[in-house]
């Protein structure tokens, strides 16, 4: 059992940080530098493509998930505003059974002034329909109050409904939009993306994760470059010393711009040997 135990390979978990340089002797070390380099330029070459085509795009994608968004919200304010008119419309049935009850009281009281022993009696029940009158009108200015804000969310809702046709009718458009592009490139993006899987696939895992994540922390994506006006690094424009140029040249070696950590290559290095 303990033998099994020590011929077992651990594999080191990858490091999301890692860079070129820090896998620099491993790259080296497990195969032909020559033969990677060129998997990797051809792995940036098609990646170029696939994002050529995902740049035709441009923002139609986070465009049709803002108007969508929009909709969203909209119908979701237009509801919050049914809810209220449901509140309103609840407040003047209350308010309505209200004056129901207090004409019905004014109507026995006024019953009872028939009937008074004395003043005292004839003055407390006015009083009572005094206070009758006063609720009565208040009842009926909360009704009066709910109608007026009842008409207001029903107006809102309307525009809100006006609103969410437009941006309908803009997302109808935008969506076909992105339709037609994305129709009109699938073949080749599913042809990209297939060699991009192929090359990908001879790539060790932390040379891909590497790559990937140079590519993804650089605004031109450009995690594997060419020279550049013939003494410089095609990814952030730095001057490279003559030797570099040299080991560049031969195709051979593993080369990677001090400044910015891209790989520097030599596409034409098999032709030209």
């Amino acid at each position: 059992m303990s033998e099994i135990v020590k011929n077992t390979k651990v594999e080191t978990p990858i490091d999301q940080r890692e860079t070129f340089v820090s896998l620099r002797k491993s790259f080296t070390e497990s195969g032909d530098v020559a033969e990677k380099l060129r998997v990797l330029y051809a792995l940036q070459e098609t990646d170029n493509e696939i994002g050529k085509i995902v740049s035709l795009r441009g923002a139609l994608p986070e465009e049709v998930a803002q108007i969508e968004d929009e909709i969203k919200a909209l119908e979701s304010k237009s509801s919050r505003l049914e809810e209220l008119i449901g509140g309103y419309e609840k407040s003047i049935e209350e308010n309505k059974n209200q004056i129901v009850q207090i004409d019905a009281d004014t109507a026995k009281y006024q019953q009872q002034l028939g009937n008074i022993a004395n003043s005292r009696e004839f003055d407390s029940i006015n009083k009572e329909l005094e206070n009758l009158t006063l609720l009565r009108q208040i009842a009926e200015k909360h009704i009066g109050e709910a109608r007026i804000a009842i008409a207001e969310r029903k107006d809102a809702i309307a525009d809100i409904a006006s609103r969410i046709s437009i941006r309908e009718e803009d997302l109808q458009a935008k969506k076909d939009e992105l339709d037609n592009i994305v129709e009109s490139t699938a073949a080749q993006e599913e042809h990209l993306r297939a060699k991009r899987e192929e090359y990908a696939s001879k790539i060790d895992e932390r040379t891909l994760s590497a790559y990937d994540r140079i590519r993804s922390s650089v605004r031109n994506h450009l995690a594997v470059v060419t020279v550049y006006n013939e003494n410089a690094c095609g990814g952030c424009f730095n001057t490279i010393t003559p030797q570099r140029l040299v080991d560049i040249a031969s195709g051979r070696k593993l080369v990677i711009c001090e400044h910015c950590g891209r790989i520097l290559v030599n596409p034409l290095a098999e032709s030209q040997e």
